[in-house]
């Protein structure tokens, strides 16, 4: 099987002009990878909308009901940070589906990538930072549920620590959270994870990845996952407007080939979705999206 892209047109719905949140980037980058022939059309699978049951295994059935149904009071929606429409409560919907489908072809093929995904500040019973519902933790959840993974690492090295993920999982053992993130950034309060690497403003290329050689593969070692999902911000990126670390082009697909690298070479099944990206040139953005998937293209043929 080639390897496994995810996306759906749904992914992209309208926000207003000045909106700060890059929206559009999710089809830019489904456009860019066909049009630089990093996949074909065939390689895409588009997920479903997830049952309600799959987002209460993660959020409170109150804030579930009350985010579907438009009823979320102002102040809760500021903390999102995103205006409320029917088809943004879609998209969001659509967007879980899509990393509980990048999982579970992730376990069958060894490695696959969502175009979307990586909303790891959504907690329990609250959205925040863009994030509405937390898709790595219910993709977690659904693919234990399912019978399909028992152990999960979360290796999140978007730039933001993903704080709704490391409190959804701080007593459950099974599922092992890594959050390497710039230390003075988003969100002000940090959550404990299992393993947190806070890291200093302005780390560059060389740093950062030595940086992360330093625990990937004990981490590996020490906790033999079944399944492994990777959030994969770009906004570690010297460009990027929310970041403050300063990694190139360069450094970022390095530690993309890095983290598949390592994974896949000792045989654990990489699901990975895009994470936070906010640079305001969006064709460089949607670019460094997609160095994620030009390295998975090259790691694939290892699994083979």
């Amino acid at each position: 099987m080639d390897l496994p892209f995810i996306y759906h047109s749904d992914y992209v719905v309208p926000l207003p002009n000045e909106h700060r949140f890059p929206m559009r980037k999710f089809s830019l980058l489904h456009e860019l990878l066909l049009v630089d022939g990093v996949a074909e059309a065939s390689q895409f699978h588009a997920p479903e909308r997830p049952p309600t049951e799959w987002l209460e295994l993660v959020h409170t059935p109150d804030y579930v009901q009350a985010y579907c149904t438009g009823t979320l009071d102002a102040k809760a929606q500021r903390r999102i940070g995103l205006p409320w429409s029917a088809a943004l409560v879609n998209r969001t919907c659509v967007a879980v589906g899509g990393t509980v489908l990048t999982a579970k072809l992730a376990l069958e093929c060894g490695l696959a990538c969502n175009t979307a995904g990586g909303t790891h500040h959504a907690f329990p019973s609250y959205g925040s930072g863009f994030c509405i519902f937390n898709d790595l933790a219910i993709a977690a959840r659904v693919i234990q549920r399912l019978g399909l993974a028992k152990k999960i690492l979360i290796v999140d090295l978007d730039v933001h620590q993903g704080d709704g993920t490391a409190l959804i999982f701080q007593d459950d053992a099974s599922v092992f959270t890594f959050s390497m993130h710039c230390e003075v950034n988003f969100p002000g309060t940090k959550q404990t994870s299992d393993r947190d690497v806070p890291l200093p403003e302005g780390m560059e290329d060389e740093a950062y990845l030595q940086t992360l050689a330093a625990h990937l593969p004990d981490l590996l070692d020490q906790l033999k996952p079944d399944l492994v999902l990777y959030d994969a911000g770009v906004d570690v990126h010297l460009g990027d407007r929310l970041g403050k670390l300063a990694l190139s082009d360069r450094g970022v697909f390095c530690r993309e080939m890095q983290v598949l690298g390592t994974c896949v070479g000792q045989g654990y099944p990489v699901a990975c979705v895009i994470g936070g990206g906010y640079a305001t040139d969006i064709k460089a953005l949607v670019y460094r999206h997609s160095l994620l998937h030009r390295a998975a293209i090259q790691v694939y043929p290892r699994i083979a």
